[in-house]
């Protein structure tokens, strides 16, 4: 693999990863809280990790696969930026709510409920392109969409609790973490 290659997967995932350091969370505690979606986290997680075993320093990359990766991170990046902006102190590690809780639509939420699940996709198509085998990559985005599905289905759960027909609405106009796909 190129060294240049590294570069920008590195700068990828830092690009992704800054606006969850930098984001202000609030500090007391959820009035609702969900722990089973830790599950998906565990294997989301396991997704990530299986991206990195194959022998990528010994890849020879084509152009295309680069590129194609290079537009994952980005998407990736934006969406990770937008989405944690839209939701402001209102975003948490954990499945939850809070007391004060609003439902955002608005942002990348217009078009996707769960966008930052999106990007975690596209963080992860991204750094397959360029380091996993395509068999290995697969079974990574397998496992990566299981955990995510877990998430998801947590949080709409807790959503419908707190905002009922407002929220089913939402939920029936707008996609769950991939564009398009109902």
């Amino acid at each position: 693999m190129p060294s240049y290659a590294y570069v920008v997967l590195a700068d990828g995932w830092l690009i992704w990863v800054i606006p969850f350091l930098l984001a202000r969370r609030k500090s007391e505690a959820p009035a609702q809280l969900d722990r089973r979606a830790r599950w998906g986290m565990a294997l989301q997680g396991i997704a990530y990790v299986l991206l990195w075993q194959g022998h990528f320093w010994d890849a020879v990359l084509p152009t295309w696969r680069i590129a194609l990766s290079v537009l994952f991170l980005v998407v990736a990046g934006v969406l990770s930026w937008t989405s944690i902006w839209a939701l402001g102190r209102q975003w948490r590690f954990d499945a939850s709510l809070s007391a004060d809780h609003e439902l955002v639509t608005t942002g990348a939420y217009r078009f996707i409920r769960h966008p930052i699940y999106f990007s975690m996709l596209c963080l992860g198509l991204g750094t397959g392109m360029m380091v996993t085998p395509w068999w290995l990559l697969l079974l990574s985005t397998v496992v990566l969409i299981g955990g995510t599905e877990i998430r998801v289905r947590s949080e709409d759960k807790l959503l419908a609790s707190r905002f009922g027909e407002r929220f089913r609405q939402y939920e029936q106009s707008v996609p769950a973490y991939v564009p398009f796909v109902r």
